[in-house]
């Protein structure tokens, strides 16, 4: 490889090529002609000391030497848009981390474009755990909690009720037919659901599973029945609710921040943007209202 420093333009202009599969898709994107986009590839290569593409008249796809400057070449882009908005008087860097548990990490995730945008001045970061995470030392920025915070230096919010009910699958096969019950091992077992079925029909759970996913798919199999959010259960057409939600288990939704972040502009977009979303979504959390299949 030549000692010559690699530049950033040529960096660029290689990504072009590389994406859009040849030199005649990226004329488009980089505003120079075919010709001079060929002897600024031959040369990047050159300098590289090896062929970056397979040339073929369908068009260009990487060699493992290209597949390598690819990694390498898009962590540079990254670095350059960071130091580019840090220019600019933009805060790319600023993280806000929402904690969550994990289904209503995946209510959100699926919302992702009501929440955040690419022209935000910040990146989002989800923190799924089933314990609380500790936002008053910063280990998230928001959090979606059952109940208020009582941490003197935390603000809540109020969103509205979450329900529960039993789910199966929707074939009457296996487990469900019987009328057993899939549990959830580990961590999960303490969630107040986990625990709520385990002392009604913790005798006839014959199968667990140590992660939500797990057990949703194995109810959606028709191992058997469970308790799930019914924001989660009604929103997957393989499951049927099969009777009405569990008064035990009805809880609050609290959004928490913390007493200063919470007046942070990027923190008070994303605060702001949940409660709509959430709010919007009211009967789905209460369980008035079954989601639209997915």
């Amino acid at each position: 490889m030549s000692g010559r420093q690699i530049s950033w333009d040529d960096l660029r202009l290689f990504l072009d090529v590389a994406r859009l599969g040849g030199l005649s898709a990226a004329t488009s994107t980089t505003g120079m002609s075919a010709a001079t986009l060929g002897r600024r590839v031959a040369a990047l290569e050159r300098q590289i000391g090896e062929p970056l593409f397979h040339r073929a008249y369908s068009g260009y796809t990487l060699t493992r030497a290209g597949e390598e400057l690819l990694r390498r070449a898009e962590d540079v882009e990254i670095a350059m848009r960071s130091l580019t908005r840090w220019r600019d008087g933009e805060i790319g860097d600023r993280v806000v981390r929402i904690s969550a548990g994990t289904w209503t990490t995946n209510f959100i995730a699926r919302h992702i474009g009501e929440i955040w945008d690419i022209s935000d001045p910040f990146r989002i970061e989800f923190v799924t755990a089933y314990e609380k995470i500790d936002i008053g030392r910063r280990n998230a920025d928001i959090g979606l909690r059952a109940a208020r915070p009582t941490e003197a230096n935390l603000a809540g919010q109020l969103i509205g009720q979450m329900a529960h009910a039993m789910y199966a699958g929707r074939e009457l096969i296996n487990g469900v037919r019987a009328g057993v019950f899939v549990g959830i091992s580990g961590e999960g077992a303490e969630l107040q659901s986990s625990r709520w079925l385990m002392a009604h029909h913790g005798d006839r759970i014959l199968t667990r599973g140590n992660d939500p996913h797990s057990v949703r798919e194995l109810v959606a199999a028709g191992a058997g029945l469970t308790v799930l959010p019914c924001f989660a259960g009604d929103s997957d057409r393989r499951l049927v609710r099969v009777a009405p939600p569990i008064a035990e288990l009805e809880t609050e939704q609290w959004l928490v921040s913390h007493q200063e972040e919470r007046h942070g502009r990027e923190v008070r977009m994303v605060l702001d943007r949940l409660v709509k979303l959430l709010r919007a979504h009211a009967p789905l959390f209460t369980g008035e209202e079954p989601a639209p299949s997915s």
